[in-house]
């Protein structure tokens, strides 16, 4: 299964930052107009943004309303029933799908690259080793001109500066993307921080944003920050991205090509839940995004709506994916979980 690698350039509208995005109406079963309502990851919303005007384009009978506040968040709203469907980074956990009163089905919509930003006058060029990375982010290297880091960069006037970490405030699929791939690669942070989408951050003065945007900013005001955002945040914000080594001993910046290498060889369960903890080649902070749609809705429209914009999702709307930097998810899988959707949501 490959992703497509066309890589063109976006622009990330407001409707990104303050997270709410209004998509228009799919396929022609629906007979009047109907909103349905969701919430959670901000690792896609600009892509969520770009689906709501294409979509709204084609089809003018509904609308969708989508709240960017945060893998977690996302999650607790579908489980306590209030929105018509969630959107997360980090896969559902067994005990929580069990939560959900009305069933739950996974629905991958993208893959993407998280970036490693940091803000370094002068340094335009950043390598960070699989040692280093997860030393950073764990509080055993807190300098900039400490030796590891300058190991892996002969040549760069690294300053004697304190490193200033910046990590989510809120509860976060970003987050467990990355430190889920610091876990995997680094038995100390495993056991000191760990994988989560509320990572135990034990760095002094670390220093906490809300959402991507949050962070983007942070680290973009801030002198001496490092932190850790979606790949096209880290674009439309003009932050620049270390190198960060791969499996293969390879320095890989972020990008579209590089994350469809990470992913790949990623194989789909029948749940689609699917945790990418270091690929074996490309770029190796990666991972997929979900919406989290019911298996049984008590309204019958909701539910006519949810499953056509799932369909939409899954076949013309995958071809945006490439213009915004994120992976496509492989036609086989897109079809199977169509099939899923349609034969569970009545």
């Amino acid at each position: 299964m490959k992703f497509s690698t066309t890589v063109l350039n976006r622009v990330v509208s407001a409707c990104a930052v303050t997270g709410v995005v209004t998509f228009g109406p799919i396929f022609t079963a629906i007979a009047q107009a109907e909103t349905i309502n969701g919430a959670g990851a901000t690792f896609p919303a600009p892509l969520y943004e770009r689906y709501a005007r294409e979509v709204k384009k084609k089809y003018p009978d509904l609308g969708v309303n989508y709240q960017a506040v945060g893998s977690g968040a996302g999650i607790r709203q579908v489980i306590s029933g209030t929105v018509d469907f969630g959107g997360s980074d980090a896969a559902m956990k067994d005990e929580e799908i069990a939560k959900v009163k009305n069933g739950v089905i996974l629905v991958p919509t993208a893959g993407g690259a998280v970036s490693v930003v940091y803000n370094i006058p002068g340094v335009k060029e950043l390598k960070l080793s699989r040692k280093v990375l997860p030393g950073i982010f764990s509080g055993q290297i807190t300098n900039w001109n400490d030796p590891q880091i300058k190991a892996d960069n002969p040549g760069v006037n690294l300053p004697n500066q304190p490193i200033k970490a910046v990590v989510r405030a809120d509860s976060s699929g970003t987050s467990f993307i990355f430190s889920n791939h610091l876990a995997t690669i680094s038995p100390y942070f495993k056991g000191r921080i760990g994988a989560s989408t509320t990572p135990n951050w034990t760095i002094s003065n670390v220093l906490k944003g809300k959402g991507n945007p949050g962070v983007a900013n942070l680290v973009a005001r801030t002198p001496g920050a490092i932190g850790y955002v979606e790949y096209q945040y880290a674009q439309t914000n003009k932050l620049t991205s270390a190198q960060v080594q791969n499996k293969k001993g390879e320095f890989v910046a972020p990008s579209l090509e590089a994350a469809n290498q990470a992913l790949s060889n990623v194989s789909f369960p029948d749940n689609y839940r699917v945790f990418v903890g270091d690929p074996t080649q490309g770029y190796p902070i990666v991972g997929l995004t979900w919406l989290l749609v019911y298996k049984n809705y008590q309204n019958p429209a909701k539910g006519t709506a949810v499953k056509n914009f799932v369909n939409w999702l899954l076949t013309d709307g995958q071809q945006f994916n490439d213009d915004l930097n994120y992976t496509r998810i492989p036609a086989p899988v897109a079809n199977k979980v169509i099939q899923t959707v349609n034969s569970a949501i009545k």
